[in-house]
């Protein structure tokens, strides 16, 4: 069956937008003709590719709460709505399996995790005003299965997930779909300390393009807080969160949690 696209026309920010997700996903929106605006530092680097993908420019430093908001608002100001929020900016930086660098640490949950909620935060009420649309998150398989070399990337992924979860009901009111989609090892730039690894190991590593595939699989097929696991040979599928023991009533029944406290998959 062939996937909905987005509508020509609509307007989509990427953060994180020069990077290698960015760059396939900016490609495959102006062919569906997307307005894209790429956010990311400001470089003369970031601004030749945004223009090399005949994309918008926009500076932004995605741990500064007030400059997202400016920056949805300049999108605005200028192409009269928002549609589509791609929350994509994230790094990885760890340097050791045995201490724990906590400047390292905290660098890693403020661009990949307080990024995501500033941007949602930001994106809301703009993407409300345009009758509603999508916000996407990259998150990581990490977020899903934490990795011990790794400790902050897989806390900040691991939370985004969370908050994607839990913020999917009260966003779905307002017709907005917030979702993650969850990659495994990726040819981009973060692995590429580790890159000879992979090739000693003939281990496969996700293509940008097929990471962007599922990335604009999500702005128009995406369950309300779902999480899209993104793997070499197996394509993209929904994770399946495992419930938790339920909690039993006095006279031994099960308890049923107040709907508005539950989680977008046992509703």
């Amino acid at each position: 069956m062939t996937q909905p696209t987005p509508a020509p026309g609509s307007v989509a920010l990427v953060t994180g937008g020069t990077g290698g997700f960015g760059r396939a996903l900016a490609t495959k929106l102006r062919a569906l003709d997307v307005t894209v605006v790429l956010a990311d530092l400001d470089s003369d680097r970031n601004r030749q590719v945004a223009a090399d993908l005949d994309s918008q420019f926009v500076a932004l430093d995605v741990t500064d709460r007030a400059a997202n908001e400016t920056v949805v608002a300049q999108i605005e100001a200028e192409h009269g709505r928002l549609d589509a929020a791609y929350l994509n900016a994230g790094i990885s930086a760890a340097k050791s399996d045995d201490a724990l660098d906590m400047d390292e640490f905290m660098k890693v949950v403020a661009i990949d995790l307080f990024g995501v909620v500033y941007g949602v935060e930001a994106a809301r009420p703009v993407i409300r005003r345009a009758g509603g649309g999508a916000m996407v998150v990259t998150a990581s398989l990490a977020g899903l299965s934490p990795m011990a070399g790794d400790p902050g990337y897989s806390v900040a992924k691991g939370g985004a997930i969370a908050f994607v979860r839990s913020m999917a009901p009260r966003l779905a009111r307002e017709n907005i779909t917030i979702s993650a989609i969850c990659p495994g090892f990726a040819d981009t730039a973060i692995i590429d300390r580790i890159r000879d690894q992979f090739t000693a190991a003939s281990f496969p590593v996700l293509t940008a393009d097929e990471v962007a595939d599922a990335m604009v699989m999500a702005w128009t097929s995406a369950e309300p807080g779902a999480a899209y696991v993104i793997q070499p040979g197996v394509g993209t599928i929904p994770y399946k969160f495992k419930g938790v023991p339920s909690a039993k009533t006095a006279t031994g029944e099960t308890a049923v949690v107040p709907e508005t406290l539950r989680p977008p998959s046992m509703r």
